[in-house]
């Protein structure tokens, strides 16, 4: 409980935007920062996508930011998003990237976001690429599976979406999305919800992820399961043992700059490992979800800024 309330008031006070100033303008935070995003240009994270590659792990990238409000903002974006895909398959890297559909417009309107990321999907198919459909708060989530589904009917191999074991109506939404065949990417969620939304226990949400974890494992289409959580990894493990399935049903996502030694240490047992890694200058709401994740992550944070 300790922790959830912790969580949930690093969330809300990073709101401030007083408190976004200065940590976007403290070079201890900055150099903190690195840690968890791979730089600030499309080149940067090429270098440390072929630094993973090298060990044995593959690459999603997000370009950070969302929230946009204009349309030439998305059309902006939806560009950039085509020139990754493209810089990844130039490199001989996967392409495979991770978009928030606030990025493409859906705070204009949800036929503006579809019409953005069907483009951005026709570039991703010619490249023989991938995009995920990254989940955002509760607010987004109907509307961000009812274009991933819509989507995915065009495009089958070529987009997924994000589900959050925390939210109340993902057991819902995942079998929805089984019976529909789109990939997902199961994670923990990371946005400060309210207690009718979404479960507040740290054990009520690993129970919650465990039980998705199954189902995906089972009858999902290759299924993500992101998490640094070890109880998790080995759930995972241990239940795609006792049922038969092959490792190379489903991939593990890890966060790029967290538990690197676990990272290597999977891929080098033969599971699929995908590390997703961020980039670019709006980095300060991602930064900020990663440290109210773990309290230990939040102490990092502090000892940086008092020694530094």
């Amino acid at each position: 409980m300790i922790a959830s309330l912790l969580r949930r008031t690093i969330l809300l006070a990073a709101e401030r935007s007083e408190i976004e100033q200065f940590l976007r303008h403290n070079p201890s935070v900055l150099r903190v920062v690195r840690r968890f995003v791979a730089g600030e240009s499309i080149h940067e994270a090429l270098s440390v996508s072929r630094q993973l590659a090298s060990v044995g792990l593959q690459t999603t990238l997000d370009r950070l930011g969302e929230n946009v409000i204009s349309r030439d903002e998305a059309v902006r974006a939806r560009e950039t998003f085509c020139e990754t895909l493209q810089a990844q398959a130039n490199a001989g890297l996967e392409p495979n990237i991770s978009v928030k559909l606030t990025m493409l417009g859906l705070d204009i309107s949800a036929d503006e976001a579809l019409a953005n990321m069907a483009s951005l999907l026709r570039v991703a198919k010619a490249v023989a690429g991938y995009v995920c459909i990254d989940m955002e708060s509760s607010a987004y989530t109907q509307r961000t599976i009812d274009i991933t589904t819509q989507l995915h009917r065009s495009y089958p191999d070529t987009v997924g979406t994000v589900i959050q074991a925390y939210l109340h109506r993902s057991p819902h939404d995942v079998e929805r999305l089984i019976a529909e065949g789109v990939h997902v990417r199961l994670v923990k969620g990371a946005y400060a919800e309210p207690a009718s939304v979404a479960l507040q226990k740290s054990s009520s949400i690993d129970a919650a992820f465990a039980q998705l974890m199954e189902r995906l494992i089972e009858h999902g289409q290759f299924p993500a399961i992101a998490t640094h959580d070890p109880a998790l990894i080995r759930a995972t493990q241990g239940f795609a043992l006792r049922m038969g399935i092959e490792p190379s049903h489903w991939e593990f996502q890890l966060l790029y700059g967290v538990r690197r030694d676990a990272q290597i240490e999977l891929a080098s047992e033969g599971y699929n490992v995908r590390i997703y890694v961020p980039f670019g200058t709006d980095w300060y709401p991602y930064f900020v979800r990663r440290i109210a994740e773990r309290p230990a992550n939040a102490l990092f944070v502090l000892r940086q800024l008092i020694s530094g």
